[in-house]
């Protein structure tokens, strides 16, 4: 998850804290002033690992990252790697939050670039790719779909001006963690429709269970619920939405945000300070009854003592409409090579590889989630029935990957807000609008440039 996939926030001193919420704009200015201290650790940090980019040496090739929870699948990946196409992976973590994006920009403009990156899909690939920095990566992709090792269907994310810019290095999928054991105590199964969602909500509640983890920390999180709930409702608004083809003002996103309102009349929710490390645990001691999130948190509940398929499974949110074409979210990580990398060569051969079956199953097991490649055994049982329920369903992308970047930030800041005042949708969507008005304007401007 690092937002994006972002890296895990540490684990909260007190999961169940009982401290009274602070105001919409102290939790704002609190998220602001967190990015911001983000940035300058980020700054130092990422300055410092590209300032030495000066190659691996023969057989070597580095690629950079934001993610310390995927240095351990990476060097696996490169095992796999040495042993199919003669070259070494070598991670370099640098673990820079919110800002990442924005010191890896200011690298591709100096003669000391990674030579690969761990990027994101969707527009902020594009935002790079616009920059002229990073590997047009065609080649690489249409040889790996002709031999059936990436799905077809995911190209759109990494796509630019009609060229590849990234390979997909992980498929996770959006579902709902939950717990078999506790929900078997209750009576109730996994849920198959929306009602059947509703009824475990509505039961685990009455037995003082809390049915819901919603949070806002480690602020990217704030647009789980309106990603889930919308695109469970409309699809194609969600996906016309997050394009800037509809306006947030629309009935059908007050909708979604008035649903969300109505969970936490209910008092359905956790305390929007408890973490996704916390609220997996909470799930395996009966606690919290369903987590939303990437399928990557498998390997946190794996932490928690958690047996895949005994005390963890997940679902995929059932349709809130079932007359609409039936979907899953997807996140998908980008294996980008830059233009000024050091062992460019190596970089691109590294990139030609990267979806080999024997690298994408080392990478896939060790991050214990899905993989773009659909020759991969699953990682686990709870891969395998979620992967097997997403087959034919409408692949979108991940809110976080989803529009202009600057766009995609503030409006997570406003959900956010949100989550602290949740009857304040109305006046929400109207500032996300206004928002959405100037950073399509100025990305469609750029984009004729």
């Amino acid at each position: 998850m690092s937002g994006r996939h972002p890296p895990i926030p540490p684990p909260a001193a007190d999961p169940r804290t009982t401290a009274p919420r602070p105001t919409r704009f102290d939790r704002r200015t609190l998220l602001r002033a967190s990015a911001a201290g983000a940035f300058a650790t980020a700054t130092g940090g990422l300055a410092a690992a590209c300032g030495s980019a000066a190659g691996q040496g023969p057989g070597k090739v580095a690629i950079h990252g934001d993610n310390p929870a995927w240095e351990a699948p990476l060097k696996a990946a490169g095992q796999a790697l040495q042993s199919t196409a003669g070259l070494q992976l070598v991670p370099e973590v640098i673990p820079s939050l919110e800002s990442f994006e924005q010191v890896v920009k200011s690298s591709l403009r100096t003669q000391k670039t990674p030579d690969l990156l761990k990027y994101w899909s969707g527009y902020r690939l594009r935002d790079l790719a616009r920059t002229g920095g990073i590997e047009d990566l065609s080649k690489q992709w249409q040889d790996a779909e002709s031999r059936g090792w990436v799905e077809p269907s995911l190209r759109e994310a990494f796509t630019y001006d009609g060229r590849v810019y990234g390979l997909p290095m992980n498929l996770a999928y959006w579902v709902i963690f939950y717990n078999p054991e506790v929900f078997a105590e209750h009576r109730l199964e996994k849920p198959e429709t929306w009602d059947d969602f509703l009824t475990a909500c509505t039961r685990l509640k009455e037995n003082g269970i809390t049915p819901l983890h919603g949070t806002t920390a480690g602020r990217w999180p704030a647009f789980i619920w309106f990603q889930e709930i919308l695109s469970r409702q409309d699809p194609q608004f969600y996906d016309d939405l997050m394009n800037g083809r509809e306006r947030y003002t629309d009935p059908r996103a007050q909708r979604a945000l008035r649903t969300i309102a109505g969970f936490f009349d209910k008092d359905w929710f956790t305390s929007m300070d408890v973490d996704h490390n916390n609220a997996a645990a909470a799930v395996v001691h009966g606690d919290v009854g369903m987590v939303a999130c990437g399928t990557w948190l498998g390997a946190v509940f794996a932490g928690a003592g958690a047996k895949p398929g005994k005390t963890v499974d997940a679902f995929v949110l059932p349709m809130a409409d079932p007359a609409a074409r039936p979907c899953v979210i997807f996140e998908s990580s980008a294996f980008v090579a830059t233009v000024k990398g050091p062992d460019k060569d190596e970089a691109l051969k590294a990139a030609g590889g990267w979806l080999h079956p024997e690298v994408a199953t080392a990478f896939a097991h060790g991050l214990s989630d899905g993989s773009p490649n659909p020759t991969v055994e699953p990682a686990n049982v709870v891969i395998d029935g979620v992967a097997r329920r997403s087959k034919d369903l409408w692949l979108l992308n991940r809110f976080w990957e989803q529009g202009p970047p600057e766009l995609v930030e503030s409006t997570v800041d406003d959900l956010a807000g949100m989550l602290i005042d949740p009857h304040s949708y109305r006046g929400g969507l109207r500032t996300m609008q206004e928002r959405a008005d100037e950073a399509w304007k100025v990305w469609r401007e750029a984009e004729k440039s």
